[in-house]
């Protein structure tokens, strides 16, 4: 068995894990060579894993228009102060929440918009919370289309996963190659990712934000976004004596 490393050309969340099947690199086996020499055997292993966005945000805006400066402010800043307390009570973090003012005056009438930009992990929360300012502000507020997105922990967590998933398709593969000759393998020595992509999908599906309240008037959510993440590994071990089979 050539026993020098062959390199493989290519391209570059609770995660659904999908193994992709892969051939074993091609290798000749002498059993006379397998004697008084290095024995290893190279294996690819593959694997994709497919998450959902974990994050949402919702924009919410307030606006009055008054006579004096403090009669704005006080009703916009009223209204404002019911968006965050309803976020709080509904397990939003304050780093989650930001808050934008904008003021001008139009002749002697002063005009006031506030924005509330509010980030959900939980998707349930950001429904309750949503239908929670739609019946105590009713059309003072104007609620946002939620924006679904991946956080940065939920990305590298599935780019790990995959990839240690592929390594333990390649284990498998060779452990099973292994039992077929009659060795028994032994400890990876080198292990390397030869190819890695992602490509973002959408659940069609979607879901129906309230359908069950008088106040969704059947509006749908959009389609929460998917992102699969794909590993293909290469993976030398090393054989060892082992109880013989036939082969």
């Amino acid at each position: 068995m050539d026993n020098r490393m062959r390199g493989i050309p290519g391209t570059p969340s609770a995660p659904v894990a999908n193994d992709a099947e892969q051939g074993v690199e091609g290798w000749a086996v002498n059993r006379q060579s397998l004697v008084g020499h290095a024995r290893e055997i190279q294996v690819t292993g593959a694997a994709e894993v497919c998450c959902p966005a974990d994050r949402a945000s919702v924009r919410f805006t307030v606006g009055s228009s008054k006579a004096s400066v403090s009669e704005v402010t006080g009703s916009v800043s009223r209204r404002v102060e019911y968006i965050l307390q309803a976020a709080r009570q509904h397990g939003v973090r304050e780093e989650d929440v930001m808050v934008r003012k904008f003021l001008h005056r139009d002749e002697d009438v002063y005009h006031m918009t506030s924005e509330v930009t509010v980030t959900f992990s939980d998707f349930d929360e950001m429904e309750q919370v949503c239908i929670i300012l739609l019946e105590k502000l009713d059309k003072t507020v104007s609620v946002g289309t939620p924006r679904f997105f991946h956080s940065a922990e939920c990305l590298n967590r599935i780019r790990q996963s995959v990839c240690v998933s592929a390594v333990d398709n390649a284990q498998q593969k060779a452990s099973r190659i292994s039992q077929l000759l009659g060795q028994s393998l032994g400890a990876p020595t080198l292990i390397r990712e030869t190819d890695t992509r992602e490509w973002r999908g959408k659940d069609e599906d979607g879901a129906r934000w309230g359908a069950d309240t008088p106040h969704a008037a059947a509006a749908l959510l959009p389609p929460i976004p998917t992102i699969t993440t794909s590993s293909l590994v290469s993976v030398y071990f090393r054989l060892q004596e082992g109880s013989r089979k036939k082969v």
